[in-house]
């Protein structure tokens, strides 16, 4: 493998991972959970395209998880599983952050499972990783 791939996509997977843990601290800490899904969004969105840019794929400049998801099934298919929640999870980056209108209420519920399921995603992606 490429060490230069290696290195780029790291660079991707730590912005990935700083946006996972501050999803994770703001949910615990009773934050706003508008905020908590963007930063779900966020994190999968890093790990996807450092995945492939790891695997020597140059990422497209969109911010549709799903989207991003298909580029990385088309050589792995092993993340087939994660669709549903990347085409869901999709909506929160345009949702949560832009007017008009008031945010965008989530319930804690609903969050804690998106970001049960975002990092169960990104423990598969860290594994074929080897990080």
């Amino acid at each position: 493998m490429d060490e230069s791939f290696k290195r780029q996509a790291e660079e991707w997977f730590v912005r990935g991972d700083h946006d996972i843990e501050t999803a994770d601290l703001l949910y615990h800490k009773r934050g706003h959970m508008d905020s908590v899904a963007y930063h779900i969004q966020q994190a999968i969105e890093k790990y996807l395209k450092g995945y492939l840019v790891l695997n020597g794929k140059r990422p497209p400049r969109i911010h549709e998880l799903d989207t991003i998801l298909n580029h990385v099934i088309a050589f792995d298919d092993s993340l087939t599983d994660s669709l549903d929640l990347c085409e869901k999870v999709s909506l929160y980056y345009i949702e949560a952050r832009y007017p008009p209108g008031p945010p965008v209420e989530y319930g804690r519920q609903e969050i804690k499972r998106d970001l049960d399921s975002a990092w169960e995603l990104i423990r598969k992606i860290r594994a074929k990783a080897n990080r």
